[in-house]
């Protein structure tokens, strides 16, 4: 029986994965100032042990404003970079590639933990945890949803001060170590909010047409690119739909795709939804993201990654066999099973045995009796 290409390596300008079983970024909320905790380096080490061929540290805010919340990580200060070198130092010395995430969260900023209510802080979070808002801003002055604050639309002079802020976070992240970079342009976030006809409500040059609102998504990827280094691979991470049919598009996606694949990019992780509640109306069933990874590989000819509801064995071999895309990102279903890679593995090849395992487990696993 041939292999499935699931385990088969992949190499991306200078960085080879060893497989194409990915954790992606998923937010832990127990960061302090920005700064990583023991919990971050613990929860990710166990990722990387697991058996991922790469492990992606949540969405790190490229400003302090910028954050979801009090929890988030970040990368605005040259501060936060010794912290995040020492989990990138781990990652790889179990054998992934270390990845990050930046973000700015746009007009979900300044939000509640999810078990605090997932709202905008207000009153009770200062009294409670002492964690008072902070104004937000966005592509235009809606807010994200009923339960959120209204945001200070950007002025034209205040957009070149923004895509700084991103150049200077994706150096911070390479001198931390990282060789994959993902900026998240997905969920509603900022560079979200700037591409979707249902956010983004300028009548500039960042507006309008789909060039428009492409336009600031371009900007940051050419000063990323400027300073993240050429041998390292550039994600970025899109909502290839709203949902809703006067949305963002698939077909927007892979036009996007395009122009990013011009200006550097190298792979398209394709999520959706995000914009207000409109989530809810993109049907949450195994795999269903797949689709949107493939049509965007296929149409745009760039490497694609798919994300959402993948749990199984058979599932993920078929996704990257089937030529759907070129990665498999399993994130909530890790945290279930932190050892799922390792076992994809087995599965596949049984006669590797323990082999992939670390040392300090796989020694005692393959001397039970019973494996």
């Amino acid at each position: 029986m041939e292999t499935s290409k699931l385990l088969a390596p992949l190499t991306l300008r200078d960085i080879t994965l060893r497989h194409r079983i990915v954790v992606p970024p998923m937010h832990q909320y127990s960061g302090v100032d920005g700064y990583p905790t023991d919990w971050h380096l613990v929860h990710l080490g166990r990722l990387a042990m697991g058996g991922a061929s790469m492990v992606v540290v949540e969405a790190t805010a490229i400003a302090a404003d910028g954050r979801v919340g009090y929890g988030d990580l970040g990368l605005w200060k040259d501060e936060h970079i010794a912290p995040l070198r020492r989990i990138s130092a781990f990652l790889r010395s179990q054998g992934s590639v270390p990845g990050i995430q930046i973000v700015h969260a746009g007009r979900k900023a300044a939000t509640q933990r999810p078990w605090h209510g997932l709202k905008s802080l207000g009153t009770e979070d200062i009294l409670r945890r002492e964690e008072p808002p902070w104004p937000i801003i966005s592509v235009s002055g809606e807010p994200a949803d009923d339960f959120s604050a209204t945001p200070h639309a950007l002025d034209l002079c205040e957009i070149p001060e923004l895509i700084a802020l991103w150049r200077d976070a994706a150096s911070r992240a390479a001198q931390a170590d990282f060789d994959v970079l993902e900026l998240h342009g997905a969920h509603g976030y900022l560079l979200h909010s700037f591409l979707s006809p249902l956010s983004n409500h300028r009548h500039d040059a960042y507006g309008g047409s789909l060039q428009g609102r492409m336009r600031l998504v371009l900007e940051v990827v050419e000063a990323v690119r400027e300073v993240w280094p050429a041998g390292r691979p550039l994600f970025f991470r899109v909502s290839a739909v709203d949902g809703p049919e006067d949305g963002w598009c698939i077909e927007d996606t892979v036009v996007l795709a395009r122009e990013l694949k011009c200006r550097g990019v190298d792979v398209i992780d394709c999520s959706s939804g995000g914009i207000g509640s409109v989530s809810s109306r993109i049907a949450r069933t195994p795999g269903f993201q797949v689709r949107f990874a493939a049509h965007v590989r296929e149409e745009a000819g760039i490497a694609t990654m798919a994300v959402g509801l993948i749990t199984s064995t058979a599932q993920a071999a078929a996704i990257v066999d089937d030529g759907k895309a070129d990665l498999v990102a399993i994130g909530r279903q890790c945290l279930l099973e932190p050892n799922l890679p390792l076992r994809f593995i087995r599965e596949l090849e049984p006669e590797r045995g323990f082999s992939d395992w670390p040392p300090q487990a796989g020694w005692w696993l393959a001397r039970r009796r019973i494996n």
